[in-house]
C-alpha cells in the first residue's frame, strides 16, 4: 500500500516533525503524517516526547530499507503484506497480554489467528477503513449500484474507476464473486475473480492512484461510479459536491487495515515498543485518527467516542452486508494476484 491519506495538516506536521523533541530510546518507521503527536498523546505524557520516526513511500521501500540495515523498534505496514515480513525473518511476535485494548479490537480486523490468542501474533491492527462504490447520486440511481455489477454495466463504461492498488481490486473481485475470507480462497476463487477483472477492465477510465485524483475525477462528471475509500465521502460532502457512499450492495463492501510489527533484534526498549501500540490504541486517539480520515482499530473505544451517525458521516458506520477484511494472505497468493493484476492492467 501506499499512504492513504496525507492532509495538509499532516504535511506540515510532518515538515514540522525535526523541529519537535523526540525519543532517541524508540524508532518509529513509518508513514508520513503519522508522527502526528495527537496519535500517541499517552506516549509522550508517559515519556515527554514523541518517538523518533523515520519515514518510506511505500512498504517495499520500507522493507528493502531495514533488510539492508536500517535499525527501528516497530513498523507501521498494511495487512497484505505481513507474511512476506514474517518470512523474512526480519519481525517477532507481540505478546498480546501487554496490550491493553487486545480483547477490544474489533474482530472484523483481527481474524481468527489474532483473536484466539493460540497463534502468535505478528501484526497487532491499529488503523482502518473502509473501501466501497462511491457514486454521483445526481446521475446514477441507487438501484444501480445495489450491486457490485454496476462495474460490469454498459451503461457507466467509460466512466467507471478502480483504485490502482491490488489488494483494493482483488478485494472487490472477490466480494463480486462471491468470496468473503480471501485467506481461505482456492485456486479456482482466485482465478474467477481474476476474470472478472478482466472483464470490468475495458469498461474502466482509469485506475486512480490517490484520493484527490479520484475527487476530481468524480467532482469533473469524468467518473461517475468508483471503488473508493471511505475518506473520499466526507471530503467531497465537505466541498459540497455530489457524493453518495454505497457500503452496501448485495454482495458486500471491504475493510482494509495497517497496524505495527515488531522488529526482531530492535536497537531501542522494548517496553516503549509496548507503551507505544498501547497510546494508539487508546481512546483519547479514536478523534484525532478519524478527523484524518482513519477508524481505529479499538472497537470500544470507537463505539464509546462517536455516534453512529457520526461513523456513518466518515463511511465506518455498521453495515448490513458482508465485509471481506483485507487480513494477511499467503505471499503465494499475493504474488499470484500482483502479478496478474499488472497484466491486466496492461490488457492481458
Amino acid at each position: 500500500m501506499t499512504l492513504r491519506h496525507l492532509l495538509g495538516s499532516a504535511a506540515l506536521a510532518s515538515l514540522a516533525g525535526g523541529a519537535a523533541a523526540q525519543d532517541s530510546d524508540f524508532t518509529v518507521l513509518d508513514y508520513p503524517g503519522f508522527e502526528d503527536p495527537a496519535y500517541h498523546a499517552a506516549y509522550v505524557d508517559a515519556h515527554g516526547a514523541s518517538p523518533t520516526f523515520s519515514f518510506f513511500g511505500d512498504e517495499e521501500e520500507a522493507f528493502q530499507k531495514l533488510v539492508s540495515g536500517f535499525q527501528a523498534d516497530v513498523t507501521h505496514i498494511c495487512a497484505g503484506s505481513v507474511t512476506k515480513w514474517i518470512e523474512s525473518g526480519i519481525i517477532e511476535p507481540w505478546d498480546t497480554s501487554r496490550i491493553d485494548a487486545f480483547a477490544d479490537l474489533n474482530s472484523d480486523l483481527t481474524g481468527e489467528d489474532v483473536a484466539s490468542g493460540d497463534a502468535e501474533a505478528y501484526f497487532i491492527p491499529t488503523d482502518y477503513g473502509s473501501t466501497a462504490i462511491a457514486y454521483n447520486p445526481d446521475e446514477v440511481p441507487e438501484e444501480d449500484v445495489a450491486s457490485l455489477e454496476v462495474f460490469k454495466n454498459p451503461a457507466y463504461a467509460g466512466r467507471l474507476t478502480l483504485p490502482d492498488n491490488v489488494d483494493d481490486a482483488y478485494a472487490l473481485a472477490y466480494l463480486a464473486t462471491g468470496v468473503t475470507d480471501w485467506t481461505e480462497a482456492s485456486d479456482a476463487e482466485f482465478e474467477a475473480a481474476s476474470a472478472w477483472l478482466r472483464e470490468v477492465h475495458p469498461n474502466l477510465r482509469t485506475y486512480w492512484t490517490d484520493p484527490a485524483e479520484l475527487s476530481q475525477l468524480l467532482s469533473s462528471g469524468e467518473v461517475l461510479v468508483s471503488w473508493a475509500w471511505n475518506e473520499t465521502y466526507p471530503a467531497m460532502v465537505e466541498e459540497d459536491r455530489p457524493i453518495a457512499f454505497q457500503r452496501e450492495p448485495e454482495e458486500g463492501s471491504s475493510l482494509w487495515l495497517c497496524g505495527y510489527v515488531n522488529m526482531a533484534d530492535a536497537p531501542g526498549s522494548e517496553d516503549k515498543a509496548y507503551d507505544y501500540i498501547n497510546a494508539l490504541l487508546a481512546p483519547e486517539s479514536a478523534e484525532p485518527l478519524l478527523d484524518a480520515g482513519f477508524g481505529t482499530s479499538n472497537a470500544a473505544a470507537l463505539s464509546a467516542e462517536f455516534s453512529e451517525e457520526e461513523l456513518e458521516a466518515a463511511g465506518l458506520g455498521s453495515i448490513d452486508a458482508p465485509v471481506l477484511a483485507q487480513l494477511p494472505m499467503s505471499q503465494e497468493l499475493r504474488q499470484k494476484q500482483s502479478e496478474t493484476f499488472e497484466m491486466i492492467k496492461a490488457g492481458f
